[in-house]
């Protein structure tokens, strides 16, 4: 049978190079599992892959949309797993590697069949947020879907706005579309986290983001300050330099907010990592040990 191998694991852990090392030695292509690097324009502030890095081995969902464009975990999973059809006509194995937990999920495990909500619905629901706030979208939420409203983080706007898009464009509960099974898929899933000791991990980070600042990284916020209401630009390292670009804090402010905020988001991904027993954990310096792994599995 057919494998995919993912790597996975927290921002700044040190990935990028060892998936290189890895699709080498697998001979084969690597599938990118980042929600911002699939955007064309934001090559330094997600840490995208080198030109070099890009011609050593063949990638797929690096700077393949512009920032308008709509995506979702479940699209990410149609076009993943239709590429893995064409793949593994070549090859036996593939590596997918990144940090975005619900791409991952979304691969492996499956998601929800949600419908894709429609322009005129979402813009609806944001200017009702604006115009009643977060408790008018929890008032409303506990009518439309108490089921979900007893489940849901209350405080996440953005998590109420999509529930009540679905229920208006729908007509049914947001819950009604929820149903959590885990999908079959026709090849093994072999996973591989790396995690290194908190103090190393955050240390790290902070190198990376004064680095980020170094290659450039306020110019490119610049660039797309223009765009800065679309949900793409929604993230670390832009959010915190459009303030910047703002006025309202000073540049130093705006990268320490940086540097807190990515920590924090290593974090949850470690949380969410951690869930899943199937992971096999090391240290991005075990090599050889992850090496061996793949290859006692027949990698």
């Amino acid at each position: 049978m057919k494998s995919l191998v993912v790597l996975l694991g927290p921002t700044a852990v040190g990935k990028t190079e060892l998936s290189l090392e890895l699709a080498e030695m697998m001979q084969t292509e690597i599938i990118s599992a980042d929600s911002r690097q699939i955007y064309a324009d934001l090559k330094i502030g997600t840490a995208a892959p080198t030109p070099e890095q890009l011609t050593r081995v063949k990638h797929h969902f690096i700077g393949a949309l512009q920032l308008a464009d709509y995506y979702s975990a479940a699209q990410y999973a149609d076009e993943v797993l239709s590429l893995l059809d064409n793949i593994f006509l070549t090859h036996d194995n593939v590596l997918m590697t990144g940090g975005s937990m619900m791409y991952i999920d979304a691969v492996c495990q499956g998601i929800d069949d949600i419908p894709t909500v429609d322009e005129e619905t979402r813009e609806m629901m944001w200017r009702k947020y604006e115009e009643v706030g977060l408790g008018g979208l929890q008032r409303e939420l506990r009518l439309l879907d108490p089921e979900y409203y007893a489940a849901v983080d209350l405080k996440n706007h953005k998590r109420l706005i999509h529930a009540l898009e679905i229920c208006y464009m729908t007509g049914k509960t947001f819950t009604s579309f929820r149903q959590r099974k885990k999908a079959d898929r026709p090849f093994n899933i072999i996973k591989i986290g790396l995690n290194r000791e908190r103090p190393e991990l955050f240390g790290r980070i902070n190198r990376r983001v004064d680095q980020m600042m170094t290659d450039g990284m306020l110019e490119e916020a610049r660039q797309v300050y223009p765009y800065r209401q679309l949900n793409s630009l929604n993230t670390v390292g832009y959010k915190e330099l459009f303030r910047y670009l703002d006025g309202e804090w000073t540049l130093d402010k705006a990268v320490e907010k940086i540097k807190r905020n990515t920590r924090v988001y290593a974090k949850k991904q470690l949380t969410w990592f951690k869930k899943d027993s199937s992971i096999h954990w090391f240290h991005p310096e075990q090599k050889q040990e992850i090496k061996t792994l793949l290859t006692d599995i027949g990698i």
